[in-house]
């Protein structure tokens, strides 16, 4: 499908996948920690991270994506495709957090608490898929190209008509 699509529309396409870059955060913090260069792949974030903290704003974006981007026919699949596939992948990070909460584990610790090698190798791995299946899906929309993950993908079609 390369070439098809408009670079607005691959522009307006990648945009909800830096909703799941900004929840995989946590788990990434000890790796950005050790690995400062990392960080610089989430400096164009910043404004967005800050603006996100704001009480009830991501459940708020959620379903504004939802139900004015993704059940709006008028708009090109391929937005919608990206739209519900970052939102699916979104829900997958939120829970593993509640998930990871259930067995009183945190990517972020407060207090004396610290991490021991198997939660950081969890977190840092849960932070790495989330970090890789973003910059695939983000690199293949600039391509103009449906970025196909497995089970999400299925998932994804299943919802978008």
């Amino acid at each position: 499908m390369s070439g098809t699509t408009e670079i607005q529309e691959r522009l307006f396409a990648a945009l909800p996948y830096s909703l799941p870059l900004i929840n995989a955060l946590p788990f990434g913090s000890a790796l950005l920690t050790q690995f400062g260069f990392l960080q610089i792949l989430y400096a164009p974030l910043v404004p967005l991270i800050q603006i996100y903290r704001i009480p009830f704003l991501p459940i708020i974006i959620f379903f504004t994506l939802i139900l004015a981007v993704v059940r709006n026919e008028n708009i090109p699949r391929f937005i919608r495709f990206n739209t519900m596939q970052a939102i699916i992948l979104n829900i997958l990070l939120i829970l593993l957090l509640f998930i990871l909460s259930i067995f009183n584990l945190s990517p972020n610790p407060q207090g004396p608490q610290v991490l021991n090698l198997l939660e950081k190798t969890l977190f840092n791995t849960i932070f790495l898929g989330a970090l890789a299946c973003c910059i695939y899906s983000i690199v293949q929309t600039a391509r103009g190209v449906y970025a196909e993950i497995p089970a999400i993908s299925e998932a994804v079609n299943g919802q978008v008509r």
